[in-house]
């Protein structure tokens, strides 16, 4: 059982690769569990078993892979959701944020996963109560991120339907929103304060100087380790006094040092100062000197030629040299050179370089950072660095830094290898203090009585993470039933509409109309004919005619029947008969016979009858 389900996972692990190779989506950080019971829906609804199987499905139907992500990309989301929670952001956070602009400041909002885009738009609507949509048009840029472009193009149109909008007051639906035929579409003018975009939380950059930064029930998918740095995104994207707003089954409480409380049972959070915390920017130093070309060509040979990895940066923030150690260890390529460092991943990867360069800037004092571990792929032993910063100066003025990564994986072996000696001459002095090590064990076992219930704690958030992505799951499939359900009532009540058209259509025919098949067998049976005979649909259709006890002389209408069925071209039969209705009289009736005809087929006959001119018959 366990080779079994060690080949699912590794089948598993290879679907994913062809998804991050053939589409760019790299799942790396999500869940197993999660994603794993989300790809085997779709599986299901394809009628695949195995994940290779599933493998090969992808190559032969390329529109399968949309079907896919809207299955793996969870967009349940919704105006006002979690009630309670922007109630306390519009009490508490959105007025903070407006006062620390001194009333005149930009103000940059970022809502990371925005799915379907309402959540961005109820903070636009919060932002512009508060400031007047007049001071919102001018000084507000909200941003919508995620990796679902078929998500993100509804966000981008801004349209929604009734149902969608019944978390919005009234109020505010009339005053945000414009209507757009049978749905609802929010104010062009204002809609310009939006921009959406396509960013992956997991690989791309994240957006700077924010003020307010929402992503809700974003984190609660992905792996703790893919949390921590995303958040450690987040802290950089936030300006000094920026707010995180969480959904409502994540938390932060192992990352302290980047975030604090402001209101924890709703997941508002303040973003916690770096040290120190200025980006570098173009002010920071003058420009470059020039450098005649000769020597700058000794100069670049004798920088390519350095036995260690190293790139400069100039005093604009823009990467200038990188040695080709560097492009072989920290994967710098030639297209960097020009770009602003902090664009870069290698900024904030496998080291945060940006605050680091500020300091060494601003003191004139080289920096050094030892054993930064660096793990270049998933699978492979991390590397471990020693970064130096270094200012450089041209003629007194600061020019820029010239950054140096050496790599001293060998050097921590050796370390490690010195520490397990040591450790194993500190335990040979242990066994000659016995009363000591008594002392520590029982430290060692209270340190690891506080490590279980650390784990015990992780393992029930893990737990609550889980639970709120199966409601969310189940939120969604929900909504699909609705939907559904009031599909079906819709065509039942066509069809209700429809019989009670042919019943009225039938009455309206003649006394009683009555309607056959080929096999003289009833198909329909006019309520006039049940007032006349007394039988009802339900007990006729699908009966032999003939055979029918109706005070109606059927024999005499055998022949006639068998001619108009049997007849081509199309004929006509009318004959006259006395019969008996239901309360015992007779009368005369006059019935016409005509052909039903299907695509110019006979499929049967038409008796409408009426009463004739003659005065009804004495039943006896």
């Amino acid at each position: 059982m366990s080779q079994l389900a060690d080949v699912h996972d590794a089948q598993f692990e290879d679907l994913l690769e062809v998804l991050h190779r053939t589409r760019g989506f790299d799942f790396t950080g999500y869940k197993r569990a999660s994603l794993m019971r989300r790809v085997r829906r779709r599986m299901a609804d394809v009628g695949i078993e195995t994940f290779h199987e599933y493998s090969d499905h992808l190559e032969l139907h390329a529109e399968e892979f949309t079907a896919l992500f809207d299955t793996l990309l969870i967009n349940v989301t919704g105006f006002f959701r979690d009630a309670a929670a922007w109630t306390t952001l519009r009490k508490r956070v959105v007025p903070a944020i407006v006062d620390g602009t001194d009333g005149w400041g930009n103000i940059r909002g970022w809502s990371a996963g925005c799915a379907s885009g309402e959540e961005v738009y109820t903070l636009a609507m919060l932002l512009a109560e508060e400031l007047g949509e007049a001071d919102f048009m001018q000084r507000v840029k909200l941003y919508a991120t995620d990796v679902d472009d078929g998500a993100l193009t509804v966000a981008r149109a801004a349209v929604y339907s009734d149902r969608a909008l019944e978390a919005v007051p009234v109020d505010l639906r009339e005053k945000y929103f414009e209507r757009a035929g049978d749905r609802w579409a929010f104010r062009r003018d204002l809609r310009r304060s939006v921009i959406c975009g396509r960013n992956d939380l997991t690989m791309d950059a994240p957006i700077s100087r924010v003020d307010l930064l929402v992503c809700r029930n974003t984190l609660m998918y992905l792996t703790a380790d893919t949390q921590a740095n995303i958040l450690r995104r987040f802290h950089f994207a936030l300006n000094p006094t920026g707010v995180l707003f969480l959904g409502k089954a994540e938390m932060v409480l192992a990352h302290a040092d980047l975030f604090s409380p402001v209101d924890l049972s709703n997941r508002l959070y303040h973003r916690v100062p770096a040290s120190p915390a200025r980006v570098l920017t173009s002010r920071a130093w003058p420009g470059p000197r020039k450098v005649a070309g000769r020597s700058r060509s000794v100069e670049v040979a004798a920088f390519d030629a350095a036995p260690v990895a190293q790139i400069v940066v100039d005093a604009g923030g823009a990467l200038v040299l990188s040695n080709p150690r560097a492009e072989a260890l920290l994967g710098v390529r030639s297209r960097d050179v020009g770009h602003p460092f902090h664009d870069l991943e290698l900024s904030y990867r496998p080291l945060e370089l940006r605050s680091l360069i500020t300091q060494v800037v601003d003191s004139r004092r080289p920096a050094r950072v030892a054993d930064v571990a660096w793990q270049r792929a998933p699978g492979v032993d991390p590397v471990y660095l020693e970064i130096t910063v270094t200012p450089l100066t041209m003629r007194g003025d600061r020019a820029g830094v010239v950054i140096s990564f050496v790599d001293t994986s060998e050097a921590k072996r050796m370390r490690g290898e010195l520490e397990r000696a040591n450790a194993d001459l500190e335990r040979a002095y242990e066994e000659l203090h016995s009363i000591n090590e008594e002392l520590e064990t029982t430290n060692e076992e209270l340190q690891s009585t506080v490590e279980e219930f650390e784990t015990t704690n992780e393992e029930l958030q893990s737990t609550n993470e889980q639970l709120e992505t199966m409601n969310t799951e189940l939120v969604s499939t929900n909504d699909e039933l609705h939907a559904v359900n009031g599909e079906l009532r819709e065509r039942r009540l066509e069809l209700d509409q429809t019989g009670q058209f042919l019943q009225n259509l039938l009455a309206s025919l003649g006394r009683a109309v009555i309607v056959l098949d080929r096999k003289r067998q009833v198909y329909a049976w006019s309520r006039n004919a049940r007032d006349l005979w007394g039988l009802g649909p339900d007990e006729v259709e699908g009966c032999d005619f003939l055979t029918l006890d109706l005070g109606l002389p059927v024999a005499e209408l055998t022949a006639p029947l068998a001619r108009v069925l049997d007849a081509e071209p199309p004929t006509m039969v009318q004959l006259s008969v006395d019969a008996i209705d239901r309360r015992g009289r007779g009368q005369r009736l006059r019935v016409r016979i005509t052909q039903l005809l299907h695509d110019g087929e006979v499929t049967g006959a038409v008796l409408v009858m009426n009463e004739s001119a003659t005065d009804t018959l004495d039943a006896s």
